[in-house]
């Protein structure tokens, strides 16, 4: 397979049409395999994925040293095509709670500097705040990133769940390249206002939960226990009657999928693909058996009729439940 690009905004990179997000590889979805993990990051190195993207707060630190870990055991070739992409910004207690957000300049040299140790780089690709610190404009945020972009140790500015206000404000300080937000078939908020600032703007969009963690993957069932240590036991859209209500409309994406010889886990991908070029979706695949599924959402054609049987078998707003729990809700300035 040869792997398609698209590029991230105006000023930023060439990528691989689909990106690999990490996080589940060391948190919030329960225990993980770290060798299944390395031998998925290099089969999707191998794949021809180039986008990779982390947080410095996942697994406190963990998940970037389990991706310094994988790029150095992977052939120097591999090593150097990987893009990496870096939030900071989360505050968090030796117990895994949550603190808030820390936007200061200062904090986002330091988080930059041991993300550079843990990731065994000289260079982040694109960095960015994970939630907008409400005691901290953007612009000193962005502006602190742009510092380490002429230091040359980040080479692009990236955003992450703001709303379009910040995104201007924020664009109007330095270049920036995408936009990180949750874009799925149950999750099409940004279509209102969001996505039209980023297409004005020359932004692009890297869209995470596009399966909505596993919920429309076509594998997630009713009767699935959830360790304590996923997140997903706690969010709404996985919660008794809104995730029975959810989960029918997996079974009418199933049929949609079944005409056309390809999982449900395919078919939401490549909607997701389908919505513009602009978009790079992000697949959490912790497996390379998940991986290869989700490689394989780039060789599904849906044409208008497709489309509109996706549509009709999940209209817009056809979610039961938020995307978050309350508390992680208020951190979004995006649903503002």
């Amino acid at each position: 397979m040869t792997m398609r690009t698209r590029s991230l905004g105006t000023t930023g990179p060439q990528v691989s049409a689909l990106g690999l997000g990490c996080m589940g590889m060391t948190a919030l979805y329960g225990d993980a395999d770290r060798g299944e993990s390395i031998a998925t990051l290099h089969a999707a190195l191998e794949a021809g994925v180039t986008l990779l993207d982390t947080g410095d707060f996942y697994g406190m630190g963990s998940n970037e040293l389990l991706i310094g870990e994988a790029l150095r055991s992977a052939p120097a070739a591999r090593r150097e095509q990987a893009l990496l992409s870096v939030k900071f910004g989360a505050l968090r207690g030796p117990d895994g709670t949550w603190a808030g957000y820390d936007g200061r300049p200062a904090a986002v040299k330091n988080f930059a500097s041991y993300s550079l140790q843990r990731l065994g780089v000289d260079h982040i690709d694109v960095y960015r705040i994970a939630r907008l610190d409400p005691d901290v404009p953007i612009e000193e945020t962005v502006g602190a990133i742009a510092e380490l972009v002429e230091q040359g140790h980040v080479r692009h500015i990236g955003l992450s769940e703001v709303g379009a206000e910040t995104i201007r404000r924020a664009a109007a300080t330095a270049p920036i390249a995408d936009l990180q937000i949750e874009y799925s078939l149950i999750s099409r908020g940004i279509e209102r206002s969001i996505l039209p600032t980023t297409r004005e703007l020359g932004i692009s969009i890297t869209a995470y939960g596009v399966l909505a963690r596993g919920l429309i993957s076509g594998h997630f069932t009713a009767d699935r226990q959830l360790a304590a240590n996923d997140f997903r036991a706690y969010s709404p859209r996985f919660q008794g009657e809104n995730l029975q209500h959810n989960l029918t409309l997996v079974e009418a994406l199933r049929k949609i999928a079944e005409q056309k010889g390809v999982s449900v886990a395919q078919t939401v991908i490549a909607w997701v693909l389908a919505q513009g070029e602009d978009i790079v979706p992000l697949i959490g695949a912790r497996t390379r058996e998940r991986l290869t599924e989700s490689l394989g959402a780039l060789d599904v054609v849906l044409d208008k009729a497709d489309l509109a049987a996706i549509e009709e078998a999940v209209p817009d707003g056809s979610a039961a439940g938020e995307r978050y729990a309350p508390a992680a809700m208020e951190h979004l300035d995006s649903e503002r």
